[in-house]
Formats: structure tokens, sequence, C-alpha cells
């Protein structure tokens, strides 16, 4: 059974949820079936008396007219900040670590490491790679589920001494950005523009809020939203010859985007159950409420792995429709998400990494770390650090607030900045801007154990969101 079941029965949210399960979960290793499982609990309801002596309804029974708070078994904060590693721990405020501090010390946490981009999130930070057993927590995973990266290298090398080609097909580059890409919150194709794709024909019933959301995906579907998403055509150096690439400079398309409506919706349905199965959790743990994964975790795994097929469809919209536009095939494509959470073998034990705004970094795996719409960002080959559960940054990584960052900057400034960088702006908003961000190369060089830089991206045409600039 599973706890919307039970809530459904009549059980009250809280604990009890979390004893009902272990008791439904005993009965089936006993060999009852499912319908005698539900009306046993139907009974039990109605009289939990009767069953006081009940060799595996007994507990819930004695809860049901006696409840008791949970035993959390935290561990202490000494304990705790041994079980991570800080990568350019100088530049990450300490709300961030202390953030970190309490996802290790959960019953269900097995380790961690913050990344150099680390900045205060909900829950675990953002930058924060956490590794539980048994249980995954739809937090730790964040809004955004799946939020990622795609680069699609085009047929258009930049040599010394010839016209540059993006200066030479500025205006074909953004008139292919601006029709094949929508952005803002409510962004979305419309009848005959609808987007096609696979990934909408898998199973949407795996949850009872994926159902729900199908029709919106597809309106969604490859658009990009709002925050720091963004197309950005630029200049690619790949240092040496690369997966059949060879070294040399490159006009490539980046992208950056998510699940979109659909993920938020699914991460908003499933925190809240795991926030129902435990009530009365201490308040700063709030928002790292875990899901077993032998109950309702499974579905949300589901869920998860859903909206990260969702979102790696929307980048394959853009860049197939950005690349037909163009009349060009990608020479190479990389792509990988950095909001997710997976199943790994880590010292010997399968546990669930959870990496939050943190990128995948196995030995001779392929990612992208982007810097901002000023700066440089980075193809990177992984090298497999264990002490980083395998995992690098994924960003620059905010220094401020967007509050913060509409009120310190200013347009006239910041576009002189960019002309100077060599960088068209579309649309964007002064949230996003450079200053907002920690210096790239900083964070690289933090990770210099954890990737290897195998080439540059610096953005040259950025779109972004519509927020208070949009070009003259």
């Amino acid at each position: 059974m599973k706890a919307r079941e039970l809530l459904k029965l009549g059980f009250r949210q809280g604990p009890l949820i979390g004893i009902a399960l272990d008791a439904c979960k005993q009965a089936k290793t006993a060999g009852m079936k499912a319908r005698e499982i539900r009306a046993t609990i139907q009974d039990l309801i109605d009289d939990p008396r009767a069953y006081f002596d009940h060799d595996v309804f007994g507990h819930l029974a004695a809860e049901l007219l006696e409840p008791t708070a949970p035993d959390y078994e935290f561990k202490t904060d000494p304990d705790a900040r041994e079980c991570f590693g800080i990568w350019g721990g100088e530049n990450i405020d300490k709300s961030a670590i202390e953030q970190m501090v309490n996802a290790v010390r959960l019953p269900i946490s097995v380790g961690g490491a913050l990344m150099p981009d680390a900045h205060l999130g909900y829950g675990l930070p953002i930058g924060g790679v956490l590794a539980t057993e048994g249980a995954v927590i739809p937090y730790a995973v964040g809004v955004d589920i799946a939020c990622r990266m795609m680069l699609s290298v085009l047929p258009l090398p930049i040599e010394e001494n010839k016209p540059d080609p993006v200066d030479r097909n500025e205006d074909e580059f953004i008139k292919v950005i601006e029709h094949n890409t929508r952005f803002g919150a409510g962004a979305k194709f419309k009848g005959r523009h609808r987007r096609q794709h696979e990934a909408m024909d898998l199973d949407w019933n795996v949850s009872p809020i994926t159902r729900q959301m199908k029709d919106k995906a597809y309106d969604q579907l490859g658009t990009s939203g709002g925050g720091n998403h963004f197309v950005d055509v630029g200049e690619l150096e790949v240092f040496e010859d690369f997966q059949g690439l060879p070294a040399g400079k490159y006009v490539a398309v980046l992208s950056h985007s998510g699940s979109r409506g659909p993920g938020a919706r699914t991460c908003d349905y499933y925190s809240k159950l795991a926030q129902s199965l435990h009530p009365r959790i201490p308040k700063q743990f709030k928002h790292l409420a875990w899901l077993p994964l032998d109950g309702d975790g499974a579905e949300y795994w589901a869920a998860m792995e859903l909206m990260g097929a969702f979102a790696s469809a929307n980048h394959h919209c853009i860049h197939q429709t950005i690349l037909r536009d163009l009349k060009m095939k990608p020479l190479l494509q990389v792509e990988n998400h950095h909001n997710f959470a997976w199943k790994e073998t880590h010292g010997g034990r399968e546990v669930i990494v959870h990496r939050k705004g943190a990128t995948p970094a196995g030995k001779g795996m392929i990612g992208v770390i982007p810097g901002s719409m000023g700066t440089p960002g980075f193809v990177v080959e992984g090298k497999g650090d264990p002490t980083s559960y395998d995992s690098a940054a994924h960003g620059a990584g905010r220094v401020m607030s967007r509050k913060k960052g509409k009120e310190t900057f200013r347009w006239s400034p910041v576009k002189q900045q960019l002309k100077k960088r060599r960088v068209k702006l579309i649309s964007a908003g002064l949230d996003e801007v450079p200053g907002v961000y920690k210096d790239i190369e900083s964070v690289m060089a933090a990770q210099a154990g954890l990737v290897h830089a195998r080439a540059r991206f610096d953005p040259r045409i950025v779109k972004m969101t519509h927020d208070g600039f949009v070009e003259d």
C-alpha cells in the first residue's frame, strides 16, 4: 500500500503513516495478499483494540490509540561535518554549509559533498551532493527536476584572418533563436506550432500528478522558461582532439533549461507527501523530508525519470529546430542533467546520489558547466573523485539574490561590459548579469581535481527570459 491509500482509508497525516506502511510491508512478506491487507487495515481503523495481540499489526493498533513522536536518530554536528568534503569553501556562504551539515545528519544519509558554486537553497544547498540509503528526497533533487545542459557544435570553424562566422551570421542566428524558442513562466507553443517528441509517448500515468500534467507538458515542449535558463550561440574552443572533433574553434549552440511546469508540480506534490510522513520532523529538516524507495519513493522515482526524459526532449526540440532552420547537422552534441538522483555504488554499497545543482563527473563522463551571459563555460571530462561522489559544480554559482541583483546593477554599464566581451544580448533580466555570479575561473580552479576542461565556450549571442531588457 501507499501513503495516499492509507489517507483515503482514514489515517491522519503524520508518523502513523510510516508505521502503517511498515506493517503492510511485513504483512506482504508474511504472505498476505493485497486485498487481505486492505481489509485488515480497514477493520483495524474501526476497532484497533481487536488487533493489540496481532503479530504484524499489533504495534500499529497500539499507536492508533496512543500515538508517539517518531524517534529520529540524527547525527551530531561534529559527526556530520566529517561526512562531506567542501571544494572552494572560502567562497561559500556559511548558510549553505549549515544546510549541508543538516542534510548529512539525516538518519538516511550516508555522506555528501559541497561543490565550489554552492549557495543557499531549499533543504539541500544548490551545489550540494547527498548520498542516502533506501530513500529519496524530492527537495534534494529540486523544483526544476532534471534541469540540464545541451551543446551542439556547428560545422562552422572560426579561423584566424577569416571573417568571423558569428558576426557574419548574427541576424540569422538571432532569427532562428527567436523563432524556435519560448521564454518566461507561461511560455508555450500553441496549435500547429506544438512540438513533437517520442518522450510524449512514454507512460505519463506513472503517478497521479504526471497524468494531470501531460497536456501542459505538450504545450511547454521545446520551451525554456525563466530564471537562469538560456539559449546561446557562441565560440567553442576545443583544446585538443575530442570525441572525433579536431582541436580548434567552432560556432556552437548552448542551452540550459529543465522540466518546466510539470517538473515543478511533481516536486511540489511529492515534497508535500514526504512532509506528511514526517510532520514532527524538526523545522530545519522540513525540506529534507524523504520518501522510502520501497514505498511512495518508487512512484516519485518513476515520475522523476519521466521528467528527465521530458527535460531532455525540451533541449532536443530546441536544437533540432534551430539546426533545421540553419540547414546544418551538428559535428558533436553533449548533454547532461544537474538536478537529479541516481542509483550508484560508492564504497561498495548502493546509494541514492542526489545532485542538486551538481554535474555528474564520474571517470570519463562528459558534461557542460556554464558561466554567465558574459563569462565562459566549459565542456569537462570527469575524473571520478570518490570523495565528491563523482560530482562537480554545475555553473558559477550566485553571490547575491535576484532581488539584490536588480537593486545593485543598471543596464547601461552592464551593456558596455557585454559589448567589450563581444556579447549580443537579445533579452534578459538584471538578476542574471555577470556580477551576480562567482568568478567561473575560480570555481574551475577549485575543482581541478574533479574535472578536466576539454573545451571553453564563450557566449556571443544570448537569449534569456524578457525581464527588463530587450535589445534596442
